[in-house]
């Protein structure tokens, strides 16, 4: 699907489906019992909001993992201004194979310089879910069709993004907690 760009709708190319491995059922009791340090550790890995992580450390414990992350997502929705400016300052460019970056560097430094510049943030979009061979392609889709956006739009699309970036890396981690 080819993104588009409407007056009055925010430009964001399709998100693709993602299909996540859950947590192996000893991880959520670890992340409920861990002290609060170390969970805090482990949910800023996944989103770099204080407030964010202090929030979703603060309820658990969680029965099951979706209802983590469903209050993972509730806590993403809540970030103000200033907490989403936080969590950008942490972000960098999604992770792309390394022969992509050789291969498509000048493409994506330029459209990531355009968007730095327009917005005053990194950009950030969830590339979860995807085949390795297709996340330059939507990358840089949605750099390109995002820099239609406004910066209110933008704000909007950036912190969905953030949503779902948190969301798959708290997935991964609790997959590898070593908690």
């Amino acid at each position: 699907m080819t993104p588009t760009h409407l007056p009055g709708r925010v430009a964001i190319p399709a998100l693709p489906e993602q299909t996540r491995t859950p947590p192996s059922p000893t991880a959520l009791p670890a992340f409920n019992s861990a002290p609060a340090a170390e969970a805090q550790r482990l949910l800023l890995g996944c989103l770099r909001s204080l407030r964010w992580a202090d929030r979703v450390a603060a309820h658990r414990p969680y029965p099951d993992a979706e209802s983590l992350l469903a209050a993972s997502d509730e806590a993403a929705y809540d970030l103000s201004p200033t907490d989403l400016a936080e969590a950008l300052a942490g972000e960098t460019l999604p992770p792309l194979p390394d022969e992509t970056y050789a291969i498509a560097y000048t493409a994506l430094s330029a459209a990531h310089a355009a968007y730095e510049a327009k917005f005053g943030h990194a950009f950030v979009i969830c590339v979860d879910g995807l085949d390795e061979n297709e996340t330059l392609d939507h990358a840089l889709a949605g750099i390109r069709s995002r820099l239609a956006n406004d910066p209110e739009e933008e704000r909007v699309v950036a912190a969905e993004e953030l949503r779902r970036l948190a969301r798959a890396r708290l997935l991964d981690a609790l997959r590898g907690a070593g908690l």
